[in-house]
């Protein structure tokens, strides 16, 4: 298997893995939201997960980076 395949498949897996924590977070928000919590903790978890969300979306462009990256090498 050449190392364009590789690099095209483990980028698939990275950027699917930033997908699902991107999934991940709009379902931890959605909870948030529906819960009867006091504001400020609301508040610390809500930066949490905005935390989290910009390292899912990070995860996911260093994917894609990697799969147009083997692309273009095969």
């Amino acid at each position: 298997m050449p190392l364009w395949d590789l690099l095209i498949w483990t980028g698939a897996a990275v950027s699917v893995a930033g997908l699902l924590g991107i999934i991940w977070c709009i379902v931890k928000v959605a909870r948030l939201r529906g819960s009867a919590r006091p504001e400020e903790e609301t508040r610390r978890a809500m930066q949490s997960a905005v935390s989290l969300n910009l390292a899912a979306f990070f995860l996911s462009i260093i994917g894609l980076m990697m799969v147009v990256i083997g692309v273009i090498l095969s």
